[in-house]
């Protein structure tokens, strides 16, 4: 008897497919790639963080640090192309909202030149709100951990 995986892994995929999955852009845009994405499943994307991000200007003036809350919204993000590719939802306009962060634990602080990883997996999937567990790594080293639960919606009307 052999096993049968029940998900096939993609990726990676570019900045032009997590922009196809995403409504962010510069400067809001926190995902530069996607290594891996096991559909229904989990998620390993990078935040490559450079010295030329605009939030190091003032955050802090000589000792540039990456803010924690942008650290969980590249999670959030990675967590949305996750959403998006699972539910087949490319390309309708359908948004992945916040909803709530729990557990929040900063580890190490993120600064310029690091390749921030970040891992996700789906804790709970459904078709409308989705729980996740999300890590940022550097190297080995855990940055930060959180959990968090979003809702996929219409975009407001204008």
């Amino acid at each position: 008897m052999t096993d049968t995986p029940t998900s096939t892994a993609l990726g990676p995929f570019d900045v032009t497919r997590v922009m196809a999955a995403l409504p962010h852009r510069y400067p809001m845009l926190l995902v530069d790639r996607v290594e891996e994405l096991v559909p229904d499943e989990s998620i390993t994307a990078i935040k490559a963080v450079t010295m030329n991000e605009q939030f190091f200007q003032g955050h802090f003036p000589g000792r540039p640090i990456m803010p924690g809350v942008l650290i969980v919204e590249a999670l959030a993000q990675a967590a949305g192309v996750l959403a998006v590719e699972s539910l087949g939802l490319a390309g309708t306009g359908k948004l992945v909202y916040f909803m709530s962060i729990d557990g929040v634990k900063f580890r190490k602080p993120v600064e310029p030149g690091v390749l921030l990883r970040l891992q996700v997996s789906f804790v709970q999937k459904r078709a409308r709100v989705c729980k996740f567990a999300g890590r940022a790594l550097i190297g080995d080293d855990l940055a930060a951990e959180c959990e968090f639960t979003a809702m996929i919606a219409d975009p407001p009307s204008a």
